[in-house]
């Protein structure tokens, strides 16, 4: 399947359509919302007198009066300590987003339930399946690819197939489609779509090896360019005493249990040696085979274990999750970890400030050869919002997903105030649905680093002119500035999306090639194969023989890996036609 495909059910609606639904929108300015009208209060927006059943139909047509939806959610440490942290008289149920789909929308979102932490973290993914198993399911229901398939196959979700189509608009529809079809190949169970997709950019999955540089200049070192200069930097970390205090106290990498992610994560460095583990990758036969079983995982493995045995790696990242490893980032014992380019946001700006002269930087992943190497990419959707059989409004979903771009890139956008504002940080978390263009942080980078040639920044508009008062303001070097520091190194002249430039002019990105729903025996098995291969992994980095890595591949194939294989091998073959 080539990427950018168009599915079917994402042709784009007439230019007529899209007026009529910014007029439905009652579209009225940049300062919609900022009444500060409670979520739980009589909405603060102009109201008719009456239900007006066009209105309700169109892709931001109002509900009146208006309707309440149940569902649940995770709360991030970002969301929590550096969105909510810093503002005044907002809170997780009611902030501006929560305002603005009750004041233009007529909806009311209403939380069940709220767990701390990621939405992929363990003790949220626990809580979805508990509830999915009582069957005392929200009106949105926001879930995984796997549970998904459970809810579609026991008839517990309403089909969206016309849904979408009747009510999606055509700005949500374009951005959609920017990832291809996978993302609703994904969602679609016998031809019929039975979630919306949350696309995610799969090339903002890329990852970076971020360094500490004021350690670099310290050391005499320089920016690795190979395999080795990162083993080299790694050692000297640990046993040149960077930070100065005379003791053998500091890290080279950070690593967690749980090995991958965007923060902390080992994928950029598998990579360095041909490795790609989690992702489905063509073979010189043009079938696909699963990375991590590969035999090139041995040799960063071993490298992995010898950077444990030399004191390079915290003695007990294998018990402890992200969070206990940013405290180590934080305290500055550790100079070098891989991950997106968020990280400058959590967990690097933790260490700065902690140390207001530490300075991080992300540089580009390198390979044993020094050749630029291939840049893996998973299948980055992986949040879907199913409805629950029988709920009064299915098509509320679409009007949230609708709003949230229309806000951020629509005709009436204010991303100033509903993205990432002077006095906060991504504001658009506290939104339930948070679909967005494909492109647009790397897009956002190439306008601003024109203008940092041009010096045009007075035709900046949108997202684009909010980053640049951010670099502005921490140019100022006041305090509040220095908080946006993690802005500057994302979008800075020496920030992270001037490497996705580079990635992407190179031609290094490496797209994950399976995008389909999960197969029957990844839903039986998945879990399991990944528990069994971090166990593993985690095993032989703390020194066990690398033998074990081949008896595992022999385990992952009789224990349904095998059968995935061949069940990822018959999907592929079917989309390529």
């Amino acid at each position: 399947m080539k990427r950018g495909k168009a599915h079917s059910m994402l042709a784009l609606g007439s230019a007529a359509l899209l007026m009529a639904a910014l007029a439905a929108c009652d579209g009225n300015g940049s300062n919609e919302g900022k009444g500060g009208g409670s979520a739980g209060a009589s909405p603060a927006g102009p109201r008719s007198s009456g239900a007006s059943p066009a209105a309700a139909a169109g892709p931001l047509g109002m509900y009146d009066p208006p309707i309440e939806i149940t569902t649940v959610r995770n709360l991030s440490d970002i969301v929590e300590n550096n969105v909510l942290g810093v503002l005044k008289d907002e809170n997780f149920a009611d902030n501006r987003w929560t305002r603005l789909y009750l004041d233009r929308l007529g909806i009311k979102i209403k939380y069940n339930w709220v767990v701390k932490g990621n939405d992929t973290s363990e003790p949220y993914i626990q809580k979805v399946n508990v509830m999915l198993s009582s069957g005392d399911l929200p009106d949105i229901i926001p879930v995984n690819a796997t549970q998904l398939k459970q809810l579609a196959d026991s008839g517990q979700i309403e089909d969206m197939t016309d849904l979408y189509e009747k009510y999606a608009s055509p700005d949500l529809k374009e951005i959609l489609a920017e990832e291809g079809s996978g993302p609703f190949d994904s969602a679609t169970f016998g031809g019929r779509l039975m979630a919306i997709p949350q696309t995610g950019s799969s090339i903002e999955q890329a990852q970076f090896v971020w360094i500490r540089t004021d350690w670099l200049d310290k050391l005499g070192l320089r920016p690795p360019t190979t395999t080795q200069d990162v083993l080299a930097i790694s050692k000297a970390f640990a046993e040149r005493d960077p930070d100065g205090n005379r003791k053998k106290d500091t890290y080279g990498l950070a690593v967690t249990k749980d090995l991958w992610g965007g923060s902390m994560g080992l994928e950029g460095f598998a990579a360095g040696y041909g490795a790609f583990p989690n992702i489905w990758l063509e073979d010189s036969a043009g079938k696909l085979a699963y990375g991590s079983v590969q035999p090139e995982m041995k040799k960063a493995l071993l490298a992995l274990q010898a950077m444990y045995k030399n004191g390079e790696l915290d003695e007990e990242f294998g018990v402890k999750e992200g969070t206990k490893v940013s405290e180590v980032i934080a305290s500055g014992k550790i100079g070098m970890e891989y991950g997106q380019q968020w990280n400058s946001i959590w967990p690097l700006q933790l260490n700065k400030n902690e140390e207001p002269n530490a300075q991080w930087r992300a540089f580009p992943i390198v390979s044993e050869s020094g050749d630029p190497p291939k840049v893996p990419l998973k299948f980055s959707t992986t949040k879907f919002f199913a409805v629950r059989k029988g709920a009064p409004h299915p098509e509320a979903v679409i009007k949230l997903f609708n709003m949230h771009v229309e806000k951020n890139w629509g005709e009436t956008q204010d991303s100033a105030y509903y993205y990432a504002p002077a006095d906060a940080e991504s504001v658009w978390q506290l939104s339930l649905v948070q679909p967005a263009p494909t492109k647009k942080n790397l897009e956002l980078f190439r306008t601003l680093d024109e203008v940092r040639r041009t010096g045009d920044k007075p035709k900046l508009t949108g997202e684009a002119k909010a980053i640049q008062q951010k670099l502005d303001a921490y140019a100022t070097g006041s305090k509040e500035g220095f908080a946006l520091w993690g802005w500057e190194r994302i979008y800075g002249p020496e920030g992270a999306e001037g490497v996705v430039d580079q990635y992407d002019k190179s031609h290094q990105f490496l797209f994950d090639k399976f995008e389909g729903a999960p197969t029957a025996t990844m839903v039986e098995r998945q879990t399991t194969l990944e528990k069994m291969q971090n166990e593993v992994f985690v095993r032989i980095i703390l020194g066990a023989p690398i033998q074990e890595f081949d008896k595992f591949v022999q385990d992952w194939n009789k224990l349904g890996g095998e059968q995935i294989t061949k069940e990822v091998n018959d999907y592929y073959a079917s989309v390529k036609g």
